[in-house]
């Protein structure tokens, strides 16, 4: 028997394995499999394989799941995935099973017979022997004089010829990851992994009392701890004892006298999130018509885009449709954008649903993220709320999918598989029978075109709840006010003053400076240079430390990169022509708040985004501060802008969002309307009314004068006219092709062959437009030269041809598959 296995690799086809006596795998199932001298984990597409007799077949080492994991429809939504956004089917797979807590993968390293040469000619010494020049020759050089010492400790480590786990390698020859990478490119060592399946429960310890029994003498810390277990029932966690400073040696001298004993136990998922302040309100009439509209097409597949006004009450209507999903028997999946708004959605779903609810999302452990699949798949929780991956969880009998901002970039994953969880959310609809609901203030034109065409069924909720009213706009001039000021301050004159006006009335604000850092570039006045990132194209922001801003520290600031991360400190002279005159340019979310502290010292000013905000506590702590008023002054990155419902803001000031409008990007005016009108949203939500100050270089632009009359149909209708003129989606559709590689000729070579294989298929096929290839924007990125590719045709058809055609192209020529990106419904063009 034979059986075809889709593996997590960089290439579009699946492999043939044999099937051992006693193993039965299903398709759907994973198995455990050598390839190369790793063993990967990949799942099974078919069990009617056949082996060609060219190839040596190997067999399978371990089948994980006596069941499919996957159902019939998710592998036919998974190979509906690889084929649209032309990716290996084995890794869009291992993006539908976030199991990977589940399989433990060890690394060995062992020596090949040229590094067991170069041990040996090493030891003979060099001194110019026949045997030692050859070594060399064939080693592609000797060992470099800098790590010569290193290489040669782990050489001889490794001399036994047995296989040595990496953990212990490092720490007997203190070799670092690269180090032994750089000798598996030599050939000198290979690598090697090893896969087994481990128990992913998460287990948690606790102090249990014993029976009652005769207790002996105690001191009086045993007698404490004995009486904090007795008051907590009986049985007490240990992390809570460590939170109480009770001493452990105390407890485990209770243990050896059999007083307590110690019980592990599974450990309880805690969905957290913030509990709502009050009850939700009644449906009005408007939400009990979309509610209908939806509920009644229960049972079959149907598409709908719920288009309201920020503060219509599209919450309210999803809770909704579950409860009625619920009650008839079907499972609901929520998508939210960002992990930003999982906190609120869960605390709201939890407040609804209890334990029927479960959270996916990437800040959760691996083993966490595992628990709460199998809950899904066995059908303990119907209810599912997580960002974009989560549209792949096995929910059973799945009746309808909700997709929250379904405008909202978040939503396409920008790595292999670069699929959209919107579009996803369709299709699988589509295979289930389910409904599927897409709800915005704001849509994206893609969704608007298709409701506008009949595809999608479009429900309106026009006002907001309670007759609350819109906020009212107030457009500043940034030319005039520095005309009038004679200074380049951050925050205009009106901002200012209206939030002194608040923060007096006892109301919040909030202010959007949709940048991260202090300055976000650093420039040389005497030669004009920026500090650029030493592996990325791009300028270095800079960030101060918490000492910098209390004025206890002037120099060493630090400089970030945040594509790679890499950090510096800011010198004390260009490196281009030591000037002392370095001036920091711009202003980020950090000097925001700065500055604000100084204007408003009595404020309660707090700062959001991802310098602030590591992960999922820190978010539900700074959001539960913000809903009790502990905060009353927020200032953050767009961050801020996405769906948070806290009634006692009354002002939101917009500052720097029109800087986008000078991007090369044909989507700029969308996304400026969508954040301006976003973030206006969050103002007025409550009994007050609210106030929007936009400050702005372009007053006159048509993306910010419908933003700032709230009118989403005529900003659609303008815009909708240049892309049709332009022949950009939706009324197009279009591709981006990114050619990368460590050294900048091969990426120009190989993107001059791509270039060239697509121009051969665009005379072929017709009806493709190529532009490229050229440099990308940012033309390089973790130390990754990049070119790229635009394609645009009127036919999906046509382009998935010409990309196919491409990709076969650069097969034959030798260019690596891991190499070439290709971007289906591609977002971000830089």
């Amino acid at each position: 028997m034979y059986c075809e296995v889709a593996l997590p690799v960089p290439l579009d086809q699946t492999f043939t394995y044999g099937v051992q006596p006693g193993q039965s795998p299903k398709r759907g199932s994973r198995v455990i499999v050598p390839f190369r001298n790793e063993k990967l984990i990949g799942v099974v597409t078919g069990t009617e394989a056949k082996a060609r007799p060219e190839f040596e077949v190997r067999n399978v080492e371990a089948v994980l799941d006596e069941e499919p994991l996957l159902s019939e429809h998710l592998l036919e939504l998974g190979e509906w995935v690889a084929q649209y956004y032309l990716a290996p089917l084995g890794e869009v797979l291992r993006a539908m099973l976030p199991l990977t807590a589940e399989v433990r993968r060890t690394v060995y390293y062992r020596i090949t017979d040229l590094g067991r040469d170069l041990l040996a000619s090493t030891v003979e010494g060099e001194s110019g022997g026949t045997r030692a020049r050859d070594t060399a020759r064939r080693s592609q050089g000797k060992l470099s004089r800098e790590g010569h010492d290193l290489e040669r400790r782990v050489l001889e480590r490794l001399a036994s010829g047995e296989a040595v786990k990496v953990s212990r390698l490092r720490t007997a020859t203190a070799a670092t990851l690269p180090v032994l990478a750089a000798m598996v490119r030599k050939k000198w060592i290979a690598r090697e992994t090893a896969a087994a399946e481990r128990d992913a429960r998460r287990m948690e310890r606790f102090a249990v009392l014993a029976p009652e029994m005769r207790l002996p003498k105690l001191t009086e810390k045993q007698q404490g701890l004995l009486a904090e277990l007795a008051a907590c029932g009986g049985d007490v966690p240990l992390a809570e004892l460590r939170r109480r400073d009770l001493p452990a040696s105390t407890l485990q001298t209770l243990v050896r006298r059999g007083l307590v004993r110690i019980e592990e136990r599974p450990e309880q998922f805690r969905l957290g999130g913030l509990r709502p302040a009050s009850a939700p309100f009644a449906l009005n009439g408007a939400q009990n018509g979309a509610l209908e509209s939806i509920t009644a097409a229960f049972g079959a597949f149907r598409p709908f885009l719920l288009y309201g006004v920020t503060g219509s009450g599209k919450t309210a209507v999803y809770l909704a449709a579950m409860q009625q999903a619920l009650d008839r028997g079907l499972s609901a999946i929520l998508l939210v954008p960002e992990i930003g708004l999982t906190p609120q959605t869960a605390g709201l779903l939890d407040a609804a649903f209890g334990q029927k609810v479960a959270l996916l999302h990437s800040a959760l452990t691996p083993e966490e993220r595992s628990e709460q699949w199998r809950r899904i798949r066995r059908g303990e929780a119907p209810i599912v709320v997580g960002t974009r991956s989560a549209i792949f969880c096995a929910a059973p009998n799945l009746g309808l999918i909700l997709v929250d901002e379904e405008h909202d970039q978040s939503y396409k994953q920008e790595e292999t598989p670069r699929y959209n969880a919107r579009d996803v959310a369709v299709m699988r609809a589509k295979l289930a029978g389910a409904v599927v609901v897409m709800g915005s203030a704001t849509p994206s034109l893609e969704s608007w075109q298709n409701a506008e065409g009949g595809k999608y069924a479009r429900i309106e909720l026009s006002d907001r709840v309670m007759n609350r009213p819109l906020p009212e706009v107030e457009l500043i001039d940034m030319r005039r006010e520095f005309q009038e000021t004679g200074k380049d301050e951050i925050f205009s004159r009106a901002l200012m003053a209206q939030t002194r006006a608040a923060l007096e009335r006892g109301e919040q604000a909030l202010i959007l400076l949709n940048r991260r850092g202090y300055s976000f570039a650093v420039m040389c006045r005497a030669c004009g240079a920026k500090l650029d990132c030493e592996n990325c194209a791009i300028a270095l922001t800079h960030h101060k430390s918490a000492a910098e801003e209390a004025g206890e520290a002037r120099v060493g600031q630090r400089l970030e990169c945040h594509y790679c991360g890499y950090r510096r400190t800011v010198p004390a002279r260009c490196p281009k022509c030591e000037s002392e005159h370095l001036y920091y340019l711009g202003a980020g979310s950090q000097q925001g708040e700065e500055r604000l502290q100084e204007i408003f010292p009595g404020a309660r000013i707090g700062r959001m985004d991802r310098d602030t905000v590591r992960g999922r506590a820190d978010l539900e702590r700074l959001l539960a501060r913000l809903h009790s008023g502990e905060i009353n002054l927020l200032v953050g990155t767009q961050m801020i802008a996405k769906g948070h419902d806290i009634h006692g803001v009354t002002l939101v000031g917009v500052v720097g969002c029109d800087h986008a409008l000078s991007m090369p990007d044909f989507r700029a005016a969308e996304r400026v309307f969508q954040l301006m009108t976003q973030v206006s949203g969050r103002a007025g939500r409550g009994e007050l009314k609210g106030r929007v100050v936009v400050q702005t270089y372009h007053p006159d632009h048509y993306a910010i004068m419908a933003a700032a009359a709230h009118d989403y149909k005529a900003f659609a209708e303008r815009e909708l006219k240049y892309r049709r003129w332009m022949h950009y989606p939706p009324f197009g559709v279009l591709a981006n092709v990114l050619v990368q590689s460590e050294k900048m000729e091969e990426a120009a070579g190989w993107s001059a062959l791509l270039g060239k294989a697509l121009a051969e298929a665009q005379s072929r096929a017709g009806g493709i437009r190529v532009l490229g290839p050229c440099t990308a924007p940012i033309a390089r990125i973790k130390g990754v030269y990049r070119f790229h590719m635009i394609l645009k045709s009127s036919s999906r058809k046509a382009l998935n041809q010409a990309l196919r055609s491409m990709l076969a192209s650069a097969e034959q020529a030798g260019v690596p598959r891991r190499n070439i990106v290709v971007d289906v419904d591609a977002l971000r063009l830089m």
